[in-house]
């Protein structure tokens, strides 16, 4: 790819990301939370300067690109075959885990308990977002939480239940099971689609990982929305989940997110596919015979 059309892939990329990185860092100078929009910074290990760089992905050679040798993987403007073999252990293990997800039919009758469960049985002071009161108050929000089926599928979700909480999901994910648990109606699987775009960088191009952090921080948005904080303060109208009409718009959107997520997880299954046909040590060919001296059907 030459200089003027990797530039201008790579110009376009950082203004796109710019929208939300921008803000993102004007609240960090002036020390200012926000619990809906800073979590894809502050959750994932991604750095903003990170996610604004752009690659073209293992296959395209960067003319006149000095500045790309220096970055991990790279050497004279290309993501080297080496670098790919060396990711092997990863792209298996997100290949796999991937796929699981993709296979397993969709569950959208959570109704975003995950959240209350990791406040249940706290007092407001003690909760993760104590700057924001919680909608219901702490006896409210415990009475919901005990009238609920709690039903997390997501490890990263449910090892931040209260104590109190856990023994009530009748899930018991753990960080070495994933592939058994994970569905693809789960906000925090869709969300984890960025996780395992950049953990891919610099393999795969990054318009891939900008597409799966805007599919992140729209379904951040929902998470919060059905949260039992009240956030109408930063604009956020609740979902009030502990209503039939709450879970109804709930397991909608939660569906439309399902939807948007499955091409993106087919991609990132697609690239994982690629990457490990050359990641994979081919058995070196054996010779045959030759067909003159193989016999029967020559004459």
């Amino acid at each position: 790819m030459e200089r003027a059309a990797w530039e201008a892939c790579a110009d376009a990329h950082a203004a796109r990301i710019d929208a939300y990185v921008e803000p993102h860092l004007a609240r960090r100078g002036a020390r200012v939370k926000h619990p809906v929009h800073d979590f894809l910074f502050t959750y994932y290990s991604q750095r903003p300067a990170q996610l604004r760089r752009w690659h073209p992905g293992y296959g395209v050679r960067l003319a006149d690109a000095p500045a790309y040798d220096g970055l991990k993987g790279y050497a004279d403007g290309a993501v080297t075959t080496t670098y790919v073999a060396s990711q092997r252990p990863l792209l298996v293990a997100l290949l796999r885990l991937l796929r699981a997800t993709a296979s397993r039919p969709a569950n959208f009758g959570c109704f975003g308990m995950h959240e209350w469960a990791m406040v249940y049985r706290l007092s407001e002071e003690e909760t993760r977002h104590a700057d924001w009161p919680l909608r219901l108050g702490a006896a409210g929000t415990d009475a919901v939480v005990e009238s609920h089926r709690i039903a997390c599928s997501h490890f990263d979700a449910f090892r931040f239940f209260t104590p109190a909480a856990a023994p009530l999901n009748t899930l018991a994910p753990s960080s070495s099971d994933r592939p058994e648990f994970e569905q693809p109606g789960c906000l925090h699987a869709g969300m984890d689609l960025y996780k395992h775009a950049f953990r891919l960088t610099p393999l795969i191009c990054s318009d891939l990982v900008a597409d799966c952090f805007e599919l992140a921080r729209d379904i951040r948005v929902l998470d919060m929305r059905a949260a039992p904080y009240d956030l109408a303060s930063l604009g956020f109208d609740p979902i009030a989940v502990e209503t039939a009409a709450g879970k109804a718009e709930y397991a909608e959107a939660q569906r439309g997110f399902a939807e948007r997520g499955a091409p993106l997880r087919a991609a990132l299954i697609g690239e994982c596919e690629r990457l490990l046909a050359v990641a994979t040590p081919q058995p070196a060919a054996v010779a045959g015979p030759s067909p003159l001296l193989a016999g029967s059907e020559t004459t």
